[in-house]
């Protein structure tokens, strides 16, 4: 059973992104822009209630003001008098007091204590008559000719009110904005995201082999169709090169592998006409070494074509237990023969769409390399598994000789690279370069391990696509 995603390590990852960076830096710019024009807003309107209130009162304080220059106290204790039941129900406060603050006319019980005689706005929370509860009011005061002591204010509540229809209204409407512009952000992110995700999979299939792939482009003329122009015309010229190279290495291949050909019959025959031994042993050694020269040019041009693309049309749905039993039924005797025990491991049912042909010879390149460096061990285990929700099949040939050093792995997979160890023994180098070039083919890669004791050579293969 493949294991299940790890969440927070995707969003780690997303947020290590340039993509997930991008769009969190396009909300974070939105929601500031947003964020302060609705800030705005609701000051400005909060701002607009609260002046036209405060001109109200001071508007009213000064009427007053006026008349009690005019007509004295009595003229403005008239004025409150007439217009308080003018007024009942409305949010007018009026008072009248004299000297000491006492109540004349008006429609407070008692000037407040914390009030001076002269201000031009305060807000705060006070008494009407016959009013059960303290309400916020918005008052102004002044001083009249004659002593007496003059406040003129509005109840806040219906602006209060006001205000907090406005800061709801405001703040839907923020939670709207922010949601609109995650999602406008994500969005963004995604087209962003597949622009690159096309170009990164014309890439990956150009790296397996598929030359002929190509970026698609819309003539827009903008920096992805300007990419992909140029992207594709490197691509061209890149595919030029290695149908060249190509060429000329199967040209190379073939004409060189027909004299050797010739050079092991014309040995044959030596052999068959000679009857000196030490001819005899010296044609034998001619022979072995011409048939190590025919299996490197021959392998040579597997990798170059495996290389090329060669065969990534031939992927299809294997069984894989029954490859890996096909694979332990050739190789098991020479595997006894040799004094190893041979151990294979499959899950049952496991199906993968692979090349079995070059599949099977990866694993017998490894199987080969481990009868000839694996001296001190007695085992090899073949074993295949599924990771990443089934989209990634897991080969692998391990041993329990005397492995490689992991400072030497990278040598040991370079074409040709042989290790001192081995440069005593019969090879050309080139076993682990067509398992690397086999896994490629499917979109894969090698990787060297250390067994505990011994060699664990992966291969990592990708479903395409």
């Amino acid at each position: 059973m493949a294991p299940r995603p790890d969440p927070a390590k995707r969003w780690r990852a997303l947020a290590r992104s340039t993509i997930g960076r991008f769009v969190g830096l396009a909300f974070l710019c939105q929601f500031l822009v947003t964020g302060g024009i609705l800030l705005f807003v609701q000051q400005a309107s909060q701002r607009t209630v609260v002046a036209a209130d405060q001109a109200t009162v001071l508007e009213l304080r000064d009427e007053l003001v006026a008349l009690a220059r005019q007509g004295g106290i009595p003229a403005v204790r008239h004025t409150i008098e007439r217009r308080l039941p003018a007024i009942s129900g409305e949010r007018i406060v009026l008072l009248l007091a004299d000297r000491g603050g006492r109540p004349v006319a008006g429609n407070l019980g008692a000037w407040p204590a914390t009030l001076e005689a002269d201000s031009d706005w305060q807000t705060i929370d006070l008494y009407r008559i016959d009013s059960p509860s303290p309400e916020p009011m918005g008052v102004a005061t002044a001083t009249l000719p004659g002593g007496g002591r003059l406040l003129a204010g509005l109840v806040m509540g219906d602006s209060m009110a006001l205000t907090r229809i406005y800061e709801e209204a405001l703040s839907v409407a923020f939670l709207l904005s922010l949601c609109l512009t995650l999602v406008i952000a994500l969005l963004l992110g995604r087209m962003l995201a597949r622009q690159v995700s096309a170009i990164a999979e014309t890439a990956n299939a150009v790296a397996v082999g598929a030359l002929h792939r190509r970026v698609d482009t819309d003539g827009s003329g903008d920096a992805f169709d300007r990419l992909g122009e140029s992207i594709n015309a490197m691509l061209e010229r890149i595919d030029a090169l290695v149908t060249q190279l190509r060429m000329m290495t199967d040209g190379l291949a073939h004409d060189l592998k027909s004299p050797v050909t010739r050079l092991m019959s014309v040995v044959e025959q030596a052999s068959a006409q000679t009857s000196d031994e030490a001819a005899l042993d010296a044609l034998e050694k001619v022979h072995r070494e011409a048939q190590a020269l025919e299996g490197m040019l021959s392998t040579a041009l597997l990798i170059s074509r495996t290389e090329a693309g060669f065969g990534g049309d031939r992927l299809c749905d294997t069984d894989i237990g029954e490859l890996l039993r096909d694979v332990a039924e050739v190789y098991g005797p020479l595997i006894e023969d040799s004094g190893f025990a041979l151990e294979v491991a499959a899950p049952a049912g496991l199906a993968f769409p692979l090349h079995r042909e070059l599949i099977s010879q990866a694993l017998a390149n490894l199987i080969e390399n481990a009868l000839k460096y694996a001296e001190s061990g007695d085992h090899i285990r073949i074993e295949a598994g599924v990771q990443a929700q089934g989209r990634q099949l897991i080969l692998a040939v391990a041993d329990n000789g005397p492995g490689i050093p992991e400072a030497q792995r990278v040598e040991a997979l370079k074409r040709f690279g042989r290790l001192d160890p081995a440069r005593g023994k019969p090879g050309s180098g080139l076993g682990l370069s067509l398992v690397e070039a086999v896994a490629r083919l499917h979109h894969g890669a090698i990787a060297l391990e250390d067994d505990g004791p011994g060699l664990r050579v992966v291969m990592t293969l990708n479903r395409a696509g």
